[in-house]
């Protein structure tokens, strides 16, 4: 079964995983820490939920359709990949402040279902579907926390 946040059973489990980060939670690869993370989840959710708005760049436009159905396929994102500049966080954050955002952000687009998630095409992808959105951010939320143990 491939994993979307539709799904009730998933949203439970994603909430439960972040609930188990703390501020010390140490990355297994990249350059984020635990804080950083999260706020670059929160953008992600922002961005599906059609609240953050990233222009589709050259990149995008060439390789993004050959490589799509990566984004909603079985497969689990590869560590370091590519970050887009508007997902890049650097400063400082609230350790609890971005984790609580996080589960209320994931909460709401979860509850929203498909008919709340954005239209705009993904920056990189290209034009997606609700159902290919709700598991592509999944997997997005899942790779990060694998990169901190959980």
């Amino acid at each position: 079964m491939i994993k979307t946040l539709y799904n009730k059973d998933v949203l439970l489990e994603l909430t439960s995983r972040i609930a188990s980060l703390s501020p010390v939670s140490e990355r297994l690869w990249g350059k984020m820490n635990v804080a950083q993370m999260l706020a670059h989840c929160i953008v992600g959710m922002e961005v599906a939920m059609g609240r953050v708005h990233v222009k589709r760049g050259f990149l995008g436009y060439t390789l993004g359709p050959l490589l799509k159905k990566k984004f909603y396929d079985a497969s689990e994102f590869t560590k370091n990949s590519p970050t887009a500049t508007e997902f890049i966080i650097i400063d400082e954050r609230d350790f609890e402040k971005e984790k609580q955002l996080l589960i209320e952000k994931i909460a709401e687009f979860s509850k929203g279902g498909p008919e709340k998630c954005t239209t705009d095409a993904h920056a990189f992808f290209g034009k997606l579907t609700a159902e290919q959105w709700g598991i592509g951010i999944y997997k997005h939320v899942d790779h990060h926390l694998r990169q901190f143990g959980v």
